[in-house]
């Protein structure tokens, strides 16, 4: 069986890192997001809180008195759900195979991506780019052979952080992490491990299986599993990827809809390469151009053009000179992609009267 390449990719105090996107001036502080009024509780803070000691789940009140220069908003789920889906489309881009486990994380298999030579720690430092220029969040990612392990990896270097364990190293990482990192350890399971004179994945690897699994039940194989490195769980996909697209954020701006135009064909290409990876069957539906002006304003444009198997430099043309037909603006950045046809969607009849 080939050696799987996982990523966890996990953003960095979610909630609290959108109200500092659309609000630059709330980075200077340390804030919260929830925890207002006399009952209220924190949803989650950015490091400046957490310095303090606020954590998640703690009331207001008290998140106060450890920091009397708190600042709290209310939450805005809408934009959470928003930005959310903007990290998952740049992780669908990459693979279909994404496994979102809430609003700010997922895992992904990246085993037979080839993109970036098919380095996962290259799949996972570019992922974690373009979130930062798309989302305008940060995100840290973890790379491992399976799941246990990228999601601890993707912890250990937070914020904004990458670590990597490589298949060989993961003995030794294992054999020194404490007990608390292991999925479902909590602090009554950690006091009982504790009781047994295990502090360690090393200390957990003396226990016979039969002596976990009578301690504590079907958890108790799981341990013995963790602490020997393993996790055999697939990354489940929940949906598949509706679009495909690439883009390109220029060193210089490009100066006028020439100099886009000339860089078009390079564009087409790469996209023609993740097309043959990932969508030879998917039927396209609409073609779509995106530019981001040297101001960072981002303007795009989508038309439907059906059977069209492999789109050229020609067919995004005419998009891209209707999207950009006025004077000449420095454009920072271009894209372009296609969407998919759903030919799976049930074909529904609206009613003429609710």
């Amino acid at each position: 069986m080939r050696q799987r390449k996982i990523i966890h990719i996990d953003c960095d105090c979610f909630y609290a890192a959108v109200e500092m996107r659309d609000d630059p001036t709330l980075r200077e502080v340390p804030l919260a997001v929830g925890g207002e009024g006399g009952r209220g509780v924190i949803t989650t803070c950015n490091y400046k809180a957490r310095a303090f000691g606020v954590r998640s789940a703690m009331p207001g009140s008290e998140a106060r008195r450890l920091c009397p220069g708190l600042v709290t908003v209310p939450t805005d789920m809408a934009r959470y759900r928003a930005a959310s889906q903007q990290v998952m489309a740049v992780l669908r881009e990459l693979t279909d195979l994404v496994e979102p486990l809430s609003l700010d994380e997922a895992y992904l298999d990246v085993t037979e991506v080839t993109e970036c030579k098919g380095s996962a720690t290259l799949m996972a430092r570019q992922l974690r780019e373009r979130i930062r220029e798309q989302v305008g969040i940060t995100v840290s990612a973890g790379v491992a052979p399976n799941k246990f392990l990228a999601k601890i990896a993707s912890d250990w270097q937070k914020p904004d952080g990458l670590f990597v364990i490589r298949p060989e190293d993961v003995d030794g990482f294992v054999l020194e992490l404490p007990v608390e990192k292991l999925f479902g350890v909590g602090e009554v399971t950690a006091n009982k491990l504790h009781a047994l004179g295990v502090k360690t994945c090393g200390d957990l690897r003396t226990l016979a299986p039969e002596v976990l699994i009578d301690r504590f039940g079907k958890q108790g194989y799981r341990l013995h599993e963790m602490a020997n490195g393993r996790d055999e769980r697939p990354v489940v996909v929940s949906r598949v990827a509706k679009s495909i697209s690439v883009e390109r954020t220029f060193s210089q701006d490009l100066p006028d809809r020439a100099a886009c135009e000339s860089v078009m064909a390079s564009l087409v290409a790469d996209l023609t390469q993740r097309l043959a990876r990932k969508a030879r069957k998917k039927p396209i539906h609409k073609l779509f151009v995106k530019v981001r002006y040297s101001d960072f304003s981002t303007h795009t444009l989508e038309r439907v053009r059906e059977h069209i198997e492999a789109p050229e430099t020609d067919d995004y043309l005419p998009l891209f000179r209707e999207l950009v037909s006025g004077r000449d603006r420095p454009v920072r950045l271009l894209g372009l992609g296609v969407r998919f046809r759903n030919d799976e969607a049930p074909v529904t009849q609206l009613r003429l009267f609710d």
